[in-house]
């Protein structure tokens, strides 16, 4: 039996919340919203940044970075009031490092635990700061790679461990720095030939940690390959190849099955079967589609049906199980930020701040339609009765007015 790792009893501390997964246990959540309805508060951000928030104990961080790049900032809201509570500047550069256009310099989440914030920067740095003071513990600059789109690959923790993937055109490895002091704790370059074309090297997915027979697992699906490591040390597990490169969506897993996306172009969405050792390509993959599959959103899996959301909004839902299409809708727009399943509903965001939120089953059933201002690359995080939406330019808190008087 597989199943994924919750992070710490923390409201939603990491990329796609506890589980890492989309999944949300949020209730009593508005349908109807727009940028003045049902929004608690509206908190405009400064410089640009696609880091999705996250909630530790009495705050909200993301990551961001002035317009030319050279300053790269940790800010925190308070949740009640929407008051910005820290705007640090963490890393200094005298030049900007080069960028995909729709990429930012500030895109991978922070993770966060009982009492610091980790926030990343890719190449550029990563860092540890205080969450009740704002202050910066320590930073870490020692993982040096090629992103040439900008960094992507949010950091998770496990344990003591701050856990980063670092796929570059140069060099490709998964490193584990002691969250404590930042001091790099292993390093483990990816296994298997590179491609002949450093373009094609490089990748910018999050891992996820899952337990496989009561031990647990570090998945981190790379260019060509996705591999399987022992959190503790770095040793790789079993790994299954495949081609493609610059890939961007999370790992899900549920079933027993690994979701994994290939590729950023001609993605292909494969289902892993758990366990076994070494290479188990041609042994473990259960199934595998072609069309329509996602570059940026990740994945979710609903009861018995998985949900894609393609980048140019074709919504795909297939059996978790068996891989059989069971329907395909066209939404329209472009979408980034990944579906989110809470309050029994599913909401999708689409680029341009139109959102949809679904009735989750085997027939398409739209239940309503929200326009915000601005554009939403990041994923919203889903805590209590609220949800804290963020575009590029404010934050937002979005909840019920009977929950606004209530509190």
């Amino acid at each position: 039996m597989a199943m994924p790792i919750a992070a710490a009893e923390l409201p939603w501390p990491q990329f796609r919340g506890p589980g890492g997964q989309g999944h949300s246990d949020a209730h009593d959540l508005p349908t109807r919203w727009s940028d003045k309805e049902n929004v608690t508060w509206k908190t405009p951000l400064l410089g640009e940044g696609w880091s999705s928030p996250v909630l530790g104990h009495g705050g909200i961080w993301m990551t961001a970075a002035s317009t030319d790049g050279l300053s790269l900032r940790a800010l925190c809201v308070d949740p009640s009031s929407g008051k910005l509570l820290h705007d640090v500047e963490v890393i200094q550069r005298s030049e900007p490092l080069p960028k995909n256009t729709k990429n930012s310099f500030a895109s991978p989440t922070p993770v966060v635990d009982d009492r610091n914030v980790y926030v990343h920067f890719g190449t550029q740095g990563t860092a540890c700061l205080d969450q009740a003071t704002g202050k910066v513990l320590w930073v870490n600059q020692e993982l040096q790679l090629d992103h040439k789109e900008g960094p992507g690959s949010s950091p998770i923790l496990w344990n003591d461990l701050l856990i980063i993937t670092c796929d570059g055109m140069d060099v490709q490895f998964v490193a584990a720095l002691d969250k404590n002091t930042g001091k790099l704790r292993w390093k483990t370059d990816r296994s298997g030939p590179p491609a002949d074309n450093p373009d094609h090297r490089k990748a910018y997915t999050t891992p996820l940690v899952i337990t496989v027979d009561g031990k647990e697992q570090l998945i981190s699906p790379g260019a060509d390959r996705v591999i399987a490591y022992e959190p503790a040390t770095g040793r790789e597990l079993w790994k299954v190849e495949y081609k493609g490169f610059s890939i961007v969506p999370r790992p899900v897993l549920a079933h027993d099955l690994l979701y994994i996306t290939t590729a950023f172009a001609r993605p292909e969405l494969w289902a892993i079967r758990t366990g076994g050792k070494g290479d188990v390509t041609e042994s473990h993959v259960a199934w595998k589609i072609k069309k329509q599959v996602p570059s940026s959103p990740s994945s979710l899996v609903v009861g018995k049906e998985l949900y894609l959301i393609s980048d140019k909004g074709i919504l795909t839902v297939l059996d978790a199980v068996s891989g059989e299409e069971l329907f395909t809708e066209r939404i329209g727009g472009n979408f980034s930020a990944s579906p989110l399943y809470a309050d029994g509903k599913i909401f999708l965001f689409r680029e341009d701040g139109i959102c949809y939120v679904l009735k989750p089953g085997r027939t398409y059933e739209l239940l309503q339609e929200n326009q915000m201002e601005g554009r939403i690359l990041a994923t919203p995080a889903a805590v209590g009765h609220t949800m804290f939406l963020r575009t590029d330019a404010a934050l937002y808190r979005i909840e019920k007015p009977t929950t606004q008087a209530s509190r």
